[in-house]
């Protein structure tokens, strides 16, 4: 089976390494069932059977190193693999670059309920017709959700929060090990709440329709960003009103390939609260830094 041209220029986050190995070849041959399943009602493979070779093709074909240059398709096909497999949150992710920067991104977030997750709702508490949502947008049109259980429901704009306040905000973070610093800038910028724990790049949908005011990402120790977790996210929050940018206030850049180029962390929020947190933000790492000299001084002694 031969692939669009477009198919090639994908940027993925997996390969068909663990697939091609014996031990998985059941689960090989149900991906194969699932997805010719999937392409049954596109008339245009109907002549091509697909074999399991062709599955594990394509999934290679998302090799593109990405860069400044041409269009490439970005995508996340599970965000939040803890959540995923513990039947909470997760996301797919596309996104499409154009000379290095994002023009388009759809996310379709299978638990997160159509009603607001702000106020604690539980997306696990949700009854399942009311939960699915399909987010989309692109440059110049704004961001948009609609069920993803009836895509005939027609698409609703969004719009971030308008809350300037600090104090009723909220914010978004994983649930991964907690990172010190995030707690120490929401009290700097005045919010009260303990933080929103959501796994995947649904905290960006979420932030985009106003279920919360800032979402935070940063790690105790420098590492690389992958651009499939945040390019579909980031044109959604900003098609939206927010602002998505790293510690140091710059957008940030997915034109260097598979990785961002950015300043220690991600900060994302509405453009009424962007100075005071950016602010916070500074405060907050050079108090890390400077217990971080003091300690290592103390080591030397």
């Amino acid at each position: 089976m031969s692939y669009p041209t477009y198919y090639k220029q994908a940027i993925c986050c997996a390969d068909s390494a663990e697939l091609r190995k014996v031990a998985a070849e059941t689960v090989l041959a149900r991906i194969t069932e699932l997805v010719k399943d999937t392409l049954a009602s596109d008339e245009s493979y109907a002549s091509s059977p697909l074999s399991s070779d062709d599955v594990l093709t394509a999934i290679d074909s998302g090799k593109s190193e990405g860069g400044p240059k041409g269009r490439h398709w970005v995508l996340d096909p599970i965000g939040g693999t803890r959540g995923f497999i513990r039947g909470e949150q997760y996301a797919i992710g596309l996104a499409l670059l154009v000379e290095g920067k994002v023009v388009l991104g759809v996310m379709a977030c299978p638990k997160l309920p159509l009603a607001s997750t702000a106020a604690g709702i539980n997306a696990n508490k949700s009854s399942p017709e009311k939960v699915g949502c399909l987010f989309f947008g692109a440059v110049g049109t704004g961001a948009y959700v609609q069920s993803l259980n009836a895509l005939d429901s027609p698409p609703v704009k969004v719009e971030v929060s308008s809350n300037d306040d600090p104090a009723k905000a909220s914010f978004f973070e994983s649930y991964h090990t907690p990172v010190p610093i995030h707690n120490t800038i929401a009290t700097k910028l005045g919010i009260k709440e303990s933080p929103i724990k959501i796994n995947s790049q649904t905290k960006y949908a979420a932030l985009s329709r106003g279920d919360g005011e800032v979402y935070l990402r940063f790690t105790r120790k420098a590492r690389p960003e992958s651009i499939w977790n945040h390019a579909a996210g980031s044109i959604l929050v900003s098609e939206a009103g927010g602002k998505v940018t790293d510690a140091a206030g710059n957008p940030l850049d997915f034109s260097k390939g598979k990785y961002l180029d950015y300043k220690r962390g991600i900060v994302v929020t509405t453009q009424k609260l962007l100075p005071r947190l950016l602010k916070a933000v500074r405060e907050s790492l050079k108090e890390e830094e400077e217990e971080e000299e003091k300690a290592a001084s103390l080591k030397l002694h």
